[in-house]
């Protein structure tokens, strides 16, 4: 009778998809739920919790600190989408040539710091911007006269380290989405726009880039998320949570100040359904722009 019932073709999709409903209700929807309802109150380890109404959100919109974060986190997001979406798209369109050379070689190459643990990459990249004049970036410019800068120590040479490493680690990975991209474009259109004259810069513009529509919205979505959610490089570049007048501290940065460090779960909470509403809403205005949200006419 089970068995029956579980081969049903009535049951069977349900049975299929129920490891997935399982795994989001209980990883996703039902965290998120008791982070929202911990957002409205005082919670401490140790402590009885105690409902505060919207306190946590009321200090928070006076929190400099929170804003500052904020910033960061906005400026690192941009930084990251100027670089990490053309750049690997343009590597992707080279590398997909038949005239290149060594085109696996390259892709494994672009690849490999993805493979690379954050807080190793990390580590290396702080002693890289190191301000002593033996670091390596301190070197190089010292080469062309220029003294050692302490990059760790200001805001904008700050972004500068952490957005070079943003960019090691992460170009690979984008350059092979926007390849899985150009596989599933017909050789024959680039075909034909040779025989109408169409230049190597108009093949590009006027197919590559518009076929390439629904990859570089998926790749603009993830990038969005992952700039907003940054915090173990960060972490790991200054050595810890506590950057100098908090240059390097991120929205989930702060998060973990105020759960972790100062025992506020309460406050942190309130942090995270603000970053989640934020991520929401970028990544959604972006969705409606780009018109995936619109229907195909036949």
């Amino acid at each position: 009778m089970i068995k029956n019932f579980l081969y049903s073709q009535k049951v069977a999709p349900y049975v299929f998809v129920l490891p997935f409903v399982l795994v989001f209700i209980i990883f996703w929807i039902y965290p998120l739920l008791s982070s929202f309802g911990m957002s409205f109150q005082k919670v401490t380890l140790g402590q009885e919790a105690h409902f505060i109404g919207a306190d946590n959100y009321t200090k928070l919109m006076g929190d400099t600190i929170f804003f500052k974060a904020v910033r960061n986190s906005a400026v690192y997001m941009l930084l990251t989408l100027v670089i990490l979406i053309p750049f690997p798209m343009l590597f992707a369109v080279l590398i997909n040539n038949k005239a290149m050379w060594a085109r696996e070689f390259f892709k494994s190459a672009f690849f490999f710091p993805a493979l690379t643990s954050v807080v190793v990459a990390g580590t290396i990249f702080r002693l890289m911007f190191g301000e002593m004049e033996g670091s390596l970036i301190n070197s190089i410019l010292g080469v062309f006269g220029v003294e050692p800068v302490k990059f760790l120590k200001g805001q904008t040479t700050g972004f500068i380290a952490l957005v070079a490493l943003a960019t090691w680690r992460w170009m690979g990975v984008n350059m092979l989405y926007f390849l899985s991209g150009l596989k599933n474009i017909p050789d024959d259109y680039y075909e034909a726009a040779s025989i109408d004259g169409a230049s190597a810069f108009q093949r590009f513009t006027r197919i590559t880039v518009p076929l390439l529509k629904p990859t570089t919205i998926y790749v603009l979505t993830i990038s969005i998320y992952a700039g907003l959610a940054m915090f173990i490089e960060s972490m790991m570049l200054w050595n810890g949570n506590n950057s100098p007048k908090n240059i390097g501290l991120t929205i989930v940065g702060y998060l973990y100040r105020q759960g972790i460090e100062k025992n506020n779960l309460g406050y942190a909470a309130a942090v995270g359904i603000v970053l989640l509403l934020i991520t929401m809403v970028i990544n959604l205005t972006q969705l409606a722009f780009s018109g995936m949200f619109k229907k195909e006419e036949d």
